[in-house]
């Protein structure tokens, strides 16, 4: 099994600040930022998972649905990383990344 820790502690904090922003602020661009991500980290999932194209997409269910819909999207692509074992490390760091920089984006 992969270790996530560093990936999901990157998704629950970012989806924490992402709750706790206030509603200018998501208006602003933080939650299309993070929007943005829970559909890529939702893609990477699927496409790890070996899901036929096309991919489903994450609905846009407004501004104040973004961190739950970020936290769903990285525990799910956490658990297929898990389950992909060391063969995911590659991806898993990628996936951090993209997490920080989004999160850089967003203004967090």
């Amino acid at each position: 099994m992969l270790d996530t820790t560093e990936f999901d502690a990157c998704v629950e904090r970012l989806s924490d600040r992402l709750r706790a922003a206030p509603q200018s602020r998501l208006q602003q661009g933080a939650a299309a930022e993070g929007l943005a991500l829970a559909r890529e980290l939702s893609r990477r999932a699927q496409r790890l998972e070996g899901a036929a194209d096309p991919l489903r997409t994450m609905p846009d269910a407004g501004v104040f649905a973004v961190a739950d819909q970020l936290l769903v999207a990285g525990r799910d692509l956490a658990e297929v990383l898990r389950v992909a074992g060391p063969e995911g490390a590659a991806e898993r760091d990628a996936a951090v990344a993209l997490v920080v920089s989004a999160g850089r984006r967003a203004g967090f």
